[in-house]
């Protein structure tokens, strides 16, 4: 008799809970028109692409329809792991990744910090304002600048030599054990600013009472930043961390592209260079896009591991 009472009193709470969720949709009905375009924007260029993944199962060749393609299986996966160059391509990718993701959170960081502790905001808006515009030029703008300040006749060599510190104008863009540092110390100076931003909103978060309660302890500013500050925006950091985990296989085209030489091709390919040189300049778009999609499946991965791997430590995780 309880059972069915029990049972009875759970029916008429469906609609209920049913209407409170038109009512929350009919609250947010501007953000939800607002936020159509962009569903449109990312179906349009991330889902609906996925159609194409399916030349890297077949011998794909233009001109024919989708029916008429020769399905070749694993067979360009196959090629793609047994070509040497693969291996190097993974080599270049994850390597100027990994030393763009060090060097771009402890440079971000630090620069977020020492804004942070300003007190002449003039002063302040001027640093930020100077730190963001490399991030609004393109890429090839920004080669042809590194390219001019790392010439033979170039300010860096001009200064290294004025100091003592070189004999001779290096160069800098020839030489392929230069060529990773070279793409992580531009990929620095063109997104250091914008990369504060994030870590800039999140310090301004933090409850200012805290650094009153330590400023009567008398506690310094560099402890204040060490034990409140950075705790502070540590769940920030965790999850830009995350996403930048699963982006490791981006490495970049452009500046890439851009500044590497034939004497430092070995060095600057990456996977979308890779990619590229087949599927266009070759012509060969099944092996090409067996390249992308391996970069596509890598990725997901990653980003679920290190995903995981916060939950189980107990930090902030993105999903």
């Amino acid at each position: 008799m309880k059972e069915g009472a029990a049972s009875h009193q759970s029916v008429p709470q469906r609609p209920r809970d049913r209407k409170y969720s038109w009512d929350a949709i009919k609250k947010q009905k501007e953000l939800i028109l607002m936020s159509i375009p962009f569903c449109i924007y990312i179906f349009i260029f991330s889902y609906l692409p996925i159609w194409g993944w399916s030349m890297a199962f077949q011998n794909y060749r233009l001109g024919k329809s989708f029916f008429e393609q020769e399905w070749a299986g694993l067979k360009h996966f196959k090629l793609l792991f047994l070509d040497e160059g693969f291996g190097r391509v993974i080599r270049n990718t994850v390597a100027m990744s990994f030393i763009n993701l060090v060097l771009g959170f402890a440079t971000a960081i630090i620069l977020a910090l020492l804004l942070n502790e300003l007190k002449n905001r003039l002063f302040k808006r001027t640093v930020q304002t100077i730190s963001y515009l490399p991030h609004f030029l393109s890429w090839v703008i920004a080669a042809g600048i590194v390219s001019s300040v790392l010439s033979s006749d170039g300010i860096v060599n001009d200064l290294l030599m004025k100091l003592n510190i070189i004999d001779k104008p290096v160069l800098w863009l020839s030489v392929g054990k230069y060529f990773w540092g070279v793409v992580g110390v531009s990929t620095v100076w063109k997104e250091l600013g914008w990369n504060t931003i994030i870590y800039l909103g999140a310090m301004s978060a933090i409850d200012p009472t805290l650094y009153e309660a330590a400023a009567v302890d008398g506690v310094g500013r560099l402890r204040k930043m060490w034990h409140i500050t950075l705790p502070g925006i540590k769940p920030t950091v965790i999850i830009l961390l995350i996403m930048s985990i699963g982006r490791l296989l981006e490495a970049g085209f452009e500046v890439q592209y851009l500044l590497g030489r034939g004497m430092t091709m070995d060095w600057a390919e990456t996977i979308d260079i890779f990619a590229l040189n087949y599927g266009i300049k070759i012509g060969n778009y099944s092996l090409g896009t067996a390249a992308g999609i391996f970069k596509s499946i890598v990725s997901i991965i990653l980003i679920f591991l290190a995903n995981g791997l916060a939950k189980k430590i107990g930090e902030e995780r993105l999903i």
